[in-house]
């Protein structure tokens, strides 16, 4: 199976199915020297792992991860990077029937197509615990940003219906509520919201915010190497996304050019700066050194209780209803998720660029005169 692996330079691959022994992702391209433990990449695994509310699936795991390889006395060797997480709450039997007919809102059939064969146990490499590999290198990724004075503010900005409001922004209600929204009141409108998707026996989406500061102008290129298509790219592969905005995103469409530039000026410190940012910190595919702005669109479960109408593998038409342990709602948990993949993207992107001019060559390994 291609197609496991994301990035040129700072490049992850996740491996592992839902119900297989463990998962985990290794990363290649790591600078060595970063102080890196099993606690940094631990945090990040708790932000996304099951059963921490009643807004999650009940599956209940611990998600430890162990480092492998590529970390010696406490610090990155340069070498490839390999972590796993081993599962330790299967119930495979929960998905026997599964077997036998497509789910609606699944990759069933199109893996069925595909490869003639498929892992319904979860849906194997479908499934939304292939994050864990994700979230693993992402850790990485956001530890070296940091290093750099790169910081990210992600948060679920709207759960079905209800959306956060501005004048009630505060990112330290952000881990207070299982939903990691920053608005106190919105949380409470959505968690109502959720207990009445789950009285009917269904579930919700949502979209999540990423708020990106202190990347330096021109990270990216010009042409099919934008940041703005690499972030798209890392964003869309997360199996639940199914929209992708930056900066204002579809509203530009709606909007006149006088008001949707970005006007240009000089700042209190002498640097040109931008008087608004409609366009999300990427002009031209390359980073203008304000904040990057992106969203994503988060589907609801697919796995739902409520009646739903499907096909078996043989073309008989039948009602069903899907068992097991599934989220009413993916936003709050994809949030790391949206996170770490942007992280990945904004790293390879860093590393690509040491070579976009003479300059910074010569400032990295020494002028040499002729």
């Amino acid at each position: 199976m291609a197609g496991s692996s994301f990035g040129t330079i700072f490049r992850i691959t996740t491996w592992g199915e839902s119900h297989g022994a463990g998962l985990g992702v290794v990363v290649d391209g790591c600078p060595a020297g970063l102080p890196l433990c099993e606690n940094d990449i631990q945090l990040f695994l708790n932000r996304r792992k099951p059963g921490q509310s009643r807004y999650s699936t009940p599956r209940k795991e611990n998600d430890a991860v162990s480092i492998l390889s590529g970390v010696f006395e406490g610090k990155t060797t340069g070498a490839p990077i390999s972590l796993i997480v081993f599962n330790e709450n299967q119930q495979s039997g929960d998905y026997s029937e599964i077997a036998s007919y497509y789910r609606p809102g699944h990759a069933d059939y199109t893996f069925d197509l595909k490869y003639g064969f498929r892992d319904y146990r979860g849906g194997g490499r479908s499934s939304g615990r292939e994050t864990i590999g994700r979230v693993a290198a992402g850790a990485i990724a956001v530890k070296i940003l940091n290093r750099l004075g790169i910081t990210f503010l992600t948060y679920t900005k709207s759960i079905g219906p209800v959306c956060i409001r501005p004048e009630n922004f505060d990112p330290s209600r952000i881990p207070e509520n299982p939903l990691a929204m920053p608005d106190s009141a919105a949380a409470e409108e959505a968690r109502k919201y959720l207990d009445e998707c789950i009285q009917k026996r269904d579930s919700s989406g949502g979209i999540i915010e990423c708020v990106i500061n202190g990347l330096p102008a021109g990270i990216g290129d010009p042409v099919f190497e934008k940041l703005s298509a690499n972030l798209a790219k890392a964003i869309m592969s997360v199996g639940a996304v199914k929209g992708f905005e930056i900066g204002d995103g579809f509203r530009a469409a709606e909007a006149a050019g006088s008001s949707d530039n970005d006007a240009f000026t000089v700042g209190a410190d002498g640097k040109i700066a931008k008087r608004t940012n409609h366009a999300g910190g990427i002009l031209g595919g390359i980073s203008d050194g304000s904040r990057i702005l992106l969203r994503a669109a988060i589907k609801p479960t697919p796995s739902i209780a409520a009646d739903q109408q499907t096909v078996t593998r043989s073309g008989e038409e039948i009602t069903v209803n899907i068992k097991g342990r599934h989220d009413p709602v993916i936003v709050p948990r994809a949030v790391v998720v949206v996170e770490s993949m942007a992280a990945v993207a904004i790293v390879d992107a860093l590393f690509a660029n040491m070579s976009a001019k003479m300059d910074s060559l010569e400032s990295f390994y020494g002028k040499k005169e002729n």
